[in-house]
């Protein structure tokens, strides 16, 4: 199992796009959630995936992942307890090999953009870029889990 370290930021303008190298379309939905732990379902574009993931601890979760046959991830949306969060993500270049996620949320969460970057180790210092805003890491309201059933329209 993969232990994914990330922090995650608010961004305060649309710099982001100019560096983004691709975008791509994402839905997901929470067939669980309960002390700390997800079953995640995503259509990333085409792509189906299934993610379990762990209670966070400091910066850091255990993660696992698995494609699936789109098919099945369509039906499994059928499972989700709450509302489904819809986003355009762009991947944008962080230096060192390492890649900003700006996810552009829509529908009910419309307004919302937050930056992830996912890291080695709690430590690594990375290039903080100007559009960069206030870092969320650790505040449950910014967790897609969390705005699947309190969407950020509703704040």
């Amino acid at each position: 199992m993969h232990t994914e370290t990330e922090r995650k930021f608010l961004v305060r303008d649309e710099g982001y796009k100019a560096e983004a190298v691709r975008s791509v379309h994402i839905r997901q939905g929470y067939i669980a959630h309960d002390g700390g732990n997800t079953v995640r379902i995503r259509i990333k574009d085409a792509q189906g995936i299934l993610t379990i993931k762990g209670a966070t601890h400091g910066f850091s979760r255990p993660e696992w992942e698995m494609e699936i046959p789109l098919q099945d991830a369509l039906d499994l949306f059928a499972l989700c307890k709450s509302g489904c969060v819809d986003k355009i993500r762009h991947i944008v270049p962080a230096g060192g090999g390492r890649y900003f996620e700006v996810d552009e949320f829509l529908g009910d969460n419309e307004g919302l953009v937050m930056a992830e970057i996912e890291l080695g180790s709690e430590d690594e210092a990375f290039v903080r870029p100007p559009w960069l805003g206030e870092e969320v890491t650790g505040d449950r309201r910014y967790y897609n889990s969390y705005l699947s059933a309190r969407p950020f329209k509703t704040w």
